[in-house]
């Protein structure tokens, strides 16, 4: 085990077997507000800041106000370890949701990847550098679609043929221009958060009335 660097927000970790892997995050235990990624012997851990908190609980906020506006059923498993031995990859989303296959994974408390669907939607606060490329474990995860909030705009992309590609529309929403939330979300930031939760709402119903006009 090497350690290659360190940063106030992380510690990247160099020739980590998988055994080593597993035993750190039990180690490292559930309650804890760190995060870890793991891509053939590299782990990071990183620290989230004031900032990334920030928009991690905004847009995961607006996601499920949306979902609730379209009846949309949905599960969400927040930051979760999700990992594929076989793989040599593993981290932990920001957040993530299930929402094509909700029905199947409800009311689970364990999951297999090898067996169970992974989440049909990963959220990604992208704050500061980090040393590994999620994109690249998210691919091997098979995870379909990110949301990713990087330098003040959220982008959306879609898994194809192993690769992510930025697109305009989610597969989750594909009736709302879901890049726009963000101005809702900047517009109501120094408001209250059920002020900002009643316009996300507003805003959704809106953008659904012009669809049918």
């Amino acid at each position: 085990m090497k350690m290659i660097s360190k940063k106030l927000d992380s510690v990247v970790l160099h020739n980590i077997s998988w055994e080593q892997f597993e035993n750190i995050l039990e180690n490292l235990g559930q309650t804890r507000g760190s995060r870890v990624a793991y891509y053939e012997g590299t782990l990071e851990i990183m620290t989230p800041l004031p900032e990334h908190e920030y928009y991690k609980e905004l847009i995961s906020m607006a996601i499920e106000d949306i979902a609730e506006v379209l009846e949309r059923d949905y599960e969400c498993y927040g930051s979760t370890t999700w990992k594929k031995k076989i793989k040599e990859a593993g981290l932990e989303p920001d957040n993530c949701f299930y929402f094509q296959n909700a029905a199947k994974i409800r009311g689970k408390l364990k999951f297999n990847l090898s067996q169970d669907p992974p989440p049909d939607l990963a959220l990604e606060i992208d704050i500061t550098s980090k040393s590994l490329n999620r994109f690249l474990i998210y691919a091997r995860l098979g995870v379909p679609e990110i949301w990713s909030y990087e330098e003040g705009e959220l982008k959306i992309y879609l898994l194809q043929d192993n690769q992510y590609v930025e697109v305009e529309n989610s597969l989750v929403f594909p009736e709302l221009p879901i890049k726009e939330i963000l101005f809702v979300i900047e517009e109501y930031r120094t408001v209250s958060r059920l002020a900002m939760r009643k316009a996300i709402r507003q805003w959704a119903k809106e953008k659904l009335r012009k669809d049918f006009i």
